[in-house]
């Protein structure tokens, strides 16, 4: 072992099935999101084991398994079961990640990582949310949320990585949507052939106040780098913390018709980046216009 610190799956709920049972049952979204579906191997050593909508993701070795992201607080014991299905152990996963330190992404890490013994790595700016379990809010009028907390054993830094029996991930800081928003690395091999995998955090706005925010008066220069970094980095497989940004459902029925390479697109990465991009510009331009900024 080396350390060194330098929506929605197919399965049997498709996306617009998500979208149905909150508007027909009253169920609320994060009820939607946190319903079970099977796990399954995407590539390589890389295996879904989240929810219909919040995903996490087990990278596997023989010398033990990385888990990034535990999704809601209770979608830890899915997230338990499927590494069990799989025929994995969770007492066998040693390192423990986050995309971001939102609770439908980290609310579920301090059970997992009390059930595995795992080592919590995290970037250094959402550290102190994830070890007082308080994820602040950077938009006008949104409440805060609490989670459990987890506390943080290895802060890791741009470039910095986490090895584990033969992988290697990278993390890689792409601030704005959390203060320590993280995109991780790896490559992966497939046919004989080595791809790079995107773990990708995110880029949405959701909510943040871009001009004038008091508690993260950075936020624009961030979401800006992070842009900039997000569209040139090299990407096989682009994987993210909702199923419904890689198209999971889809890309799962085609693997199981037997097409190995479903989830290779060395052109998805770019093409959610753009699109992101612009959302980010026209939010930008609404607030802008709203807060009177010229």
């Amino acid at each position: 072992m080396f350390w060194r610190l330098g929506w929605l799956a197919a399965l049997s709920i498709p996306a617009l099935g998500i979208l149905s049972l909150v508007a027909q049952s009253g169920v609320s979204q994060r009820a939607a999101w946190n319903q079970p579906v099977p796990p399954f191997q995407i590539i390589g050593n890389i295996y879904y084991v989240g929810a219909a909508g919040v995903s996490s993701f087990l990278i596997t070795s023989p010398q033990g398994h990385v888990l990034l992201d535990g999704g809601f607080a209770e979608t830890a014991p899915q997230i338990e079961k499927n590494i069990t299905a799989l025929g994995f152990q969770v007492k066998d996963v040693k390192f423990l990640l986050n995309s971001h330190a939102h609770y439908d992404h980290c609310g579920g890490l301090a059970e997992l990582k009390r059930v595995s013994k795992a080592q919590m790595v995290a970037s250094k700016a959402d550290a102190p949310t994830l070890n007082t379990g308080h994820q602040l809010s950077y938009g006008k009028g949104q409440s805060e949320a609490q989670f459990p907390a987890v506390h943080v054993d290895h802060v890791i830094a741009e470039g910095g990585t986490v090895s584990l029996g033969g992988i290697t991930i990278t993390a890689h800081l792409t601030p704005g949507h959390t203060k320590g928003c993280t995109t991780w690395t790896m490559p992966v091999s497939e046919h004989g052939k080595t791809l790079q995998v995107v773990f990708y955090c995110s880029t949405t706005v959701a909510g943040n106040q871009l001009i004038g925010n008091p508690k993260y008066p950075g936020i624009l220069a961030d979401y800006e780098h992070s842009f900039a970094f997000l569209r040139n980095l090299p990407c096989d497989v682009f994987l993210g913390p909702h199923p419904d940004f890689f198209h999971l459902a889809e890309k799962e029925r085609v693997l199981k018709d037997g097409d190995r390479n479903a989830f290779v697109d060395a052109t998805e990465l770019k093409t959610f980046v753009a699109a992101s991009e612009q959302d980010f510009k026209a939010e930008l331009t609404r607030q802008s216009g709203k807060s009177g900024a010229r």
